[in-house]
């Protein structure tokens, strides 16, 4: 399973009345760290397919939505459940600690 391209108008639904945990990945074609996690997030959206929804917003096509969260640097990783933000990650981060960080999000969540 491959992350989903959402845009300011499809974020609402894809990810605010979404009750799925959610990671939404703020990025921009130019930006070099944002191409680095690229894969990483392709792998996690399978791995996790069960139970985490993965999303992508390109910030230079879609610019209301960054503004409304804060975006002010990319990759930003965004994670919500049931249409509240419960987390943000900034920057590259590696696979295996991004694992570990979106699974002590699931214990959080789950909890």
């Amino acid at each position: 399973m491959k992350p989903i391209s959402i845009t300011d108008a499809t974020f609402k639904e894809a990810v605010l009345e979404n009750d799925k945990l959610t990671l939404v990945d703020f990025w921009a074609e130019w930006c070099g760290p944002c191409r680095m996690i690229a894969p990483i997030l392709e792998e996690i959206a399978s791995e996790y397919a069960a139970d985490l929804k993965v999303a992508k917003l390109n910030v230079d096509e879609n610019p209301e939505t960054p503004q409304t969260f804060g975006i002010r640097s990319i990759p930003t990783l965004l994670f919500f459940r049931n249409g509240k933000t419960v987390n943000r990650i900034i920057g590259y981060m590696p696979k295996e600690e991004l694992k570990t960080y979106i699974d002590g999000l699931f214990a959080l969540v789950s909890a």
